[in-house]
């Protein structure tokens, strides 16, 4: 199982203009075979800063994810937006436990 994290930041001023980009990509990559979440997540201390949380099955879930046609078409929407500071982390880990 693959888990990947991060963040990203928008300007401010994009933060609503970014709403339907994101509900699209989301909606998308969750109807995906492979995919167990996906979700962003808007700083409540920190206005324009997006955490990420990804979970797929194995990596060539994700692999097709990448190529999808959404996930083309929401990279030249998060340029247009002026997204920045993207960093996003992958971790291979094991079966879940709950805590």
């Amino acid at each position: 199982m693959l888990l990947l994290v991060g963040h990203f930041r928008l300007p401010p001023e994009n933060v609503a203009a970014a709403q339907d980009a994101f509900a699209l990509i989301i909606a998308a990559s969750r109807a995906e075979p492979g995919c167990l979440a996906y979700s962003f997540g808007e700083d409540v201390l920190d206005p324009g800063l997006f955490r990420v949380a990804e979970t797929w099955v194995d990596r060539a879930a994700l692999d097709v994810h990448y190529a999808s046609p959404h996930m083309a078409t929401f990279r030249r929407e998060r340029e247009a937006l002026g997204m920045t500071e993207r960093e996003i982390d992958l971790y291979e880990v094991g079966e879940p436990e709950a805590v």
